[in-house]
């Protein structure tokens, strides 16, 4: 049953949100599926260390080929000792600074100034929603040196203002230096073959970040999070977000921080798969492809796509 879930989850990972994204990465996932001897290895690490773009990633790491279903298999079994060894020493860390495109026009809505702490933070590319452009249709923010981050808006009104941000932190059991060279080349490998433009973008954010890093803390998203919280300062609105984050967490640990952010000050952001964070009442996604719920203090508000690239605001 194990190798049936595991399979099940390859194809529906190429159906849902790589065949309209990433050709490459959609076909192989299908080989995957149909592989009996990579599913019998995949059974021997823990099943959360299973997931396609943690293998996928770990492989692109490793030097390993991604564009052709055969020779990704040579390479995996090949290589096993040291694709096992990634698995379990790394985590999905996409650190997407697009995100921040779905997070402005809730940000921008909130009382002045901010202080944003982001869950599951990675190298805290996200803690600058406040140094990048951005461009809803032909609706364009800021003059920064940052990146531009495109998101396809229907629904809602694009964003007016930029926020103002007195204080940024980042919680992560992982957290990656984005001044470091192999934490980079990480974040790098996470991105799909196809996605350029991604990979641009991640140079252009890193770089921003790099010019004033972020206090990333390494902690538990629950155990540790009442604790750097109360450091915000004074007077500031304090945002707790995250993006793409809790479907790693066991069920008890996400009911555990959902109850603790709940009682925090401030706000709660949450972009975050419907099957994660359940919600009442959901209208129909705009299509079938992989879609996020983007959320304001529990209350539902928009259908997201998973690297910010479109958003459909609820009637």
């Amino acid at each position: 049953m194990g190798r049936v879930t595991t399979a099940a989850r390859y194809v529906d990972f190429a159906r849902r949100e790589a065949h309209s994204e990433s050709p490459v990465y959609a076909r192989l996932c299908t080989a995957i599926a149909a592989d009996e001897q990579l599913l019998a290895l995949l059974e021997s690490v823990p099943e959360p260390r299973r997931q396609p773009n943690l293998l996928l990633g770990v492989v692109r790491l490793l030097g390993g080929p991604v564009d052709d279903p055969a020779a990704f298999h040579d390479f995996a079994v090949a290589h096993w000792p040291a694709v096992a060894a990634q698995l379990l020493a790394r985590a999905t860390q996409t650190n997407e600074a697009g995100r921040c495109a779905l997070l402005l026009p809730v940000l921008a809505t909130l009382p002045q100034p901010l202080a944003l702490l982001e869950v599951g933070a990675s190298a805290g590319l996200g803690l600058y929603p406040d140094r990048y452009r951005y461009r809803y249709g032909d609706h364009e923010l800021g003059t920064g040196a940052g990146p531009v981050l495109e998101c396809a808006l229907t629904g809602t009104p694009p964003p007016a203002r930029l926020p103002r941000v007195v204080w940024r932190a980042g919680l992560d059991l992982h957290p990656l230096d984005v001044t470091d060279p192999a934490d980079v080349a990480w974040l790098d490998a996470l991105i799909w073959p196809e996605h350029r433009h991604r990979r641009d973008r991640l140079r252009a954010a890193a770089a921003v970040a790099a010019a004033d890093p972020p206090a990333l803390h390494r902690g538990d998203l629950a155990d540790d999070l009442p604790r750097l919280a109360a450091q915000a300062p004074a007077g500031a609105t304090l945002v707790v977000f995250h993006a793409s984050v809790l479907y790693q967490v066991p069920a008890e640990r996400r009911a555990r921080f959902t109850d603790l952010v709940r009682a925090l000050p401030g706000h709660w952001i949450a972009v975050e798969s419907p099957d994660v964070i359940r919600y009442e009442g959901l209208p129909a996604p705009p299509d079938g492809t992989q879609h996020n719920v983007l959320a304001l203090d529990g209350r539902p508000l928009a259908w997201t796509r998973p690297h910010g690239q479109a958003m459909t605001w609820f009637a």
